[in-house]
């Protein structure tokens, strides 16, 4: 509501694949380009919803076997060696891929992102400096890292 974006959402409990599913159908009916599926709180350890993740692409594909365009893992930017982990089993699980990184406009630093990168060979997408629209910016190689130093 905020960012004036509509969202799609059911009561809490509701099965994440009908509800990304129910998103879908309408991004189609009105004619919407961008469909951004967040699936937020999901920890690799929990298999239950790792399962879910599975599904929703599962769906997906059955209805047009082009989706997802994109799967992108966020990662908090203060996250630790931890988040290599992690995305190693979201990888292993949907086949990620992309990064973004989130909480960069406080101390965090985001140092994990090239380990992730390295060892998943995915590419750094967007990083996330704030929680305005337009505070999630495209990755830039050359300023992520001027700013590691800073």
């Amino acid at each position: 509501e905020r960012n004036n974006i509509p969202v799609i959402a059911q009561k809490t409990g509701a099965d994440a694949a009908s509800v990304v599913y129910d998103a879908y159908q309408s991004a189609i009916a009105k004619k919407i380009d961008v469909l951004i599926a967040d699936t937020a709180g999901r920890l690799h350890t929990q298999d239950n919803l790792m399962k879910e993740l599975e599904k929703i692409k599962r769906v997906l594909k059955k209805h047009n076997e082009n989706t997802p365009h994109e799967t992108m893992l966020v990662i908090d930017g203060s996250s630790g060696q931890n988040a290599l982990q992690q995305a190693k089993e979201f990888h292993k699980s949907i086949e990620l891929s992309g990064i973004t990184v989130t909480k960069l406009d406080g101390t965090a630093k985001g140092g994990i992102l090239f380990a992730i990168s390295d060892a998943l060979n995915l590419p750094i997408r967007f990083i996330g400096v704030g929680e305005a629209v337009d505070d999630l910016k495209p990755f830039d190689a050359e300023e992520f890292v001027k700013a590691l130093f800073d």
